[in-house]
């Protein structure tokens, strides 16, 4: 199914900008900061994020900062198709949460002129990529990695190390459950578990 852009005309071309790292590198943050620009522009933009994601807010997504931008909370990748029309930007965040069938409807809606803003964990707390974030790195015109800063160094991280011995892939949590780590300091944490 191609997607019509009906915010404009057919000849405006989209684009996919991904922005990805580990938990704490500020991703929601640039999400928020970019879709802010785009309403300041008095660009036409919908807000998305998986259903699952509660831990702040139930129809906002919210930065670690506390910084929150409304957004429509969807079960599934194809939701986002069939709320999307008419707009020239779409933002969607925690985007590892989501299906394998977001890295298609990301494509649909820049191949109909919408620019598509996408953050997301690169990898699980294995060290793993995670979810369809690989893809969407893959067919992004632009991906921007972050980084936080490793909690036990001071270096940069770019894992995701979760303190509890939980092995389920998806476990909603906080500093509480997780650090930032450099890859040295992951490898010892790791190894340590």
């Amino acid at each position: 199914m191609f997607l019509e852009n009906t915010a404009g005309s057919s000849s405006e071309q989209g684009w996919i900008e991904v922005i990805t790292g580990s938990m704490f590198s500020g991703k929601t943050e640039e999400l928020i900061r970019r879709l802010r620009r785009a309403r300041f522009a008095k660009q036409k933009l919908e807000i998305f994020k998986p259903r699952i994601e509660v831990r702040y807010s139930l129809e906002e997504v919210v930065s670690h900062d506390e910084n929150a931008i409304h957004s429509t909370p969807v079960d599934s990748s194809a939701n986002i198709l069939l709320l999307a029309s008419g707009v020239e930007v779409v933002g969607i965040d925690e985007a590892q949460f989501f299906d394998d069938g977001l890295i298609d409807v990301c494509n649909q809606l820049a191949n109909s002129g919408v620019r598509v803003i996408v953050a997301g964990l690169d990898m699980d707390y294995k060290g793993e990529p995670f979810g369809p974030m690989p893809g969407l790195m893959s067919i992004a015109e632009y991906v921007t990695k972050v980084h936080a800063i490793c909690l036990r160094c001071g270096n940069l991280a770019n894992y995701t190390h979760r303190m509890s011995e939980d092995d389920k892939l998806i476990v909603l949590g906080e500093t509480d459950i997780y650090e930032a780590l450099c890859r040295v300091c992951y490898a010892k944490g790791k190894a340590g578990r």
